[in-house]
């Protein structure tokens, strides 16, 4: 009984090779281009994603900030203690907390910072100082 070899011509695991079944050196070459770039895509994203975290708490500590000046400037006739524990019970409430408090006047000087974790296992603070007071004419 003969066995026949059966050669086809074009592409597939039977393909008869001309080059001496020497395996192509670029073989595979596109899946690793490929790898490389979905890698740099996901870093940058991951860092936009830490940029925009931070510029969100930043935002939050001026917001934190500017209504925790506001809520003390209203308490500031009351005295020191009184205006900056309004102002501190605001800046809590928008996620912040107070670091330095006092007055000036009837200028109310306040400081909040704001946590946040651009990345994991990150943590960094942003903060943001205000002033408010009575309007001078």
């Amino acid at each position: 009984m003969r066995h026949f070899r059966v050669r086809s011509r074009g592409r597939g695991p039977n393909a008869e090779r001309n080059d001496g079944d020497r395996p192509d050196a670029q073989r595979g070459g596109a899946t690793l281009l490929l790898l490389a770039l979905g890698l740099v895509f996901v870093l940058v994203g991951t860092f936009g994603a830490a940029v925009a975290a931070a510029g969100m708490a930043a935002q939050r500590a001026a917001v934190a900030a500017d209504l925790g000046a506001l809520a003390g400037a209203a308490r500031a006739p009351d005295g020191d203690a009184v205006a900056c524990a309004a102002a501190a019970d605001i800046a809590q409430r928008n996620a912040g907390r107070l670091v330095d408090c006092h007055l000036d006047g009837l200028d109310v000087l306040v400081t909040v910072e704001v946590a946040f974790t651009p990345l994991p296992g990150l943590t960094r603070v942003a903060a943001s100082t205000a002033r408010a007071g009575p309007v001078r004419g």
